[in-house]
């Protein structure tokens, strides 16, 4: 939104979008040379003596991003590197520095720096961006008075908050594996496991009503679960072989459904529960 103190009456709708070329040609070039930028919409604020969360007040123009024209000062009196400190952290270079063009001539330079909050090298990263500009030629300027720690008069800086794409994605991550354990504890498979005699049993869910059994259809019918004789055990003989000797054949029926139940009341543990022919061992 434009700010109050703005003179400029800027049409409906007005979006301020500069590519690098034309923030170099149009307003970092006019600025240094004093002349008029196409519109005044760019302010000069001294950004390393705020912090990044209170330069958006000091804009004339900008919903997500900002920008402002900044001097630069020296970190030593003699050396050519900037004073990047602020006032509770400071701004580091990142990436490489990029060339700016126009047509096939070398105009400026653009170098992206992220925000750290505390001092170096213990600084906590945070996720405020600047981008800034500077012209090509501002390493040859004229030579400053002894003292001076001035570096350049004026670079161009764009000033963003990032979205952290990251902490977004953890975040939907955390939540899809919550549903999926809700699902999979919803939808709790009856399990075979082995017993120390090598004979298969049936381990139930710790928590199974008689709705969820019918609803998982590991089992026969209401009636086959609660009679009398489908405690009546099935004898490993008659598994094993029939009056042929014919080994598949006997399988066959048992997977079918088909094998006679013989009371064997002596021995509790030897008696399976009627099991679907559906449901096969693993």
């Amino acid at each position: 939104m434009v700010s109050k103190n703005n003179p400029e009456q800027l049409p409906p709708g007005f979006r301020f979008h500069p590519t690098d070329e034309e923030l170099i040609m149009y307003y970092l070039r006019n600025q240094a040379t004093s002349r008029p930028c196409p519109i005044s919409i760019i302010p000069e604020v001294d950004v390393y003596k705020f912090d990044p969360w209170e330069l958006p007040e000091k804009a004339e123009f900008g919903e997500k991003e900002w920008y402002f024209f900044t001097p630069r000062d020296r970190k030593y009196p003699n050396g050519v590197r900037p004073n990047r400190a602020a006032v509770s952290g400071y701004w580091k270079a990142t990436g490489t520095d990029k060339a700016i063009y126009s047509g096939s001539k070398y105009v400026g330079i653009k170098k992206a720096l992220v925000f750290y909050k505390g001092r170096p090298p213990k600084g906590i990263k945070t996720d405020w961006i600047m981008h800034e500009y500077r012209l090509s030629e501002s390493r040859s300027q004229p030579t400053r008075p002894n003292g001076s720690m001035r570096l350049d008069d004026w670079v161009l800086c764009r000033i963003y908050k990032k979205k952290n794409l990251g902490r977004a994605m953890e975040m939907m991550k955390v939540e899809q594996d919550t549903q999926q354990a809700e699902i999979m504890s919803a939808i709790n498979p009856v399990e075979v496991v082995a017993a120390t005699t090598g004979q298969q049993t049936l381990k139930l869910p710790r928590t199974c009503s008689l709705s969820h059994l019918l609803e998982m259809d590991y089992f026969g019918s209401i009636s086959q679960l609660f009679d009398e004789n489908s405690y009546n055990g099935i004898s490993q003989n008659t598994l094993m072989t029939n009056v042929n000797g014919n080994i598949p054949q006997a399988m066959e029926k048992f997977q079918l459904g088909e094998v006679s139940h013989q009371n064997n009341s002596n021995s509790f543990l030897n008696q399976p529960i009627f099991v679907n022919p559906a449901f096969q061992f693993q």
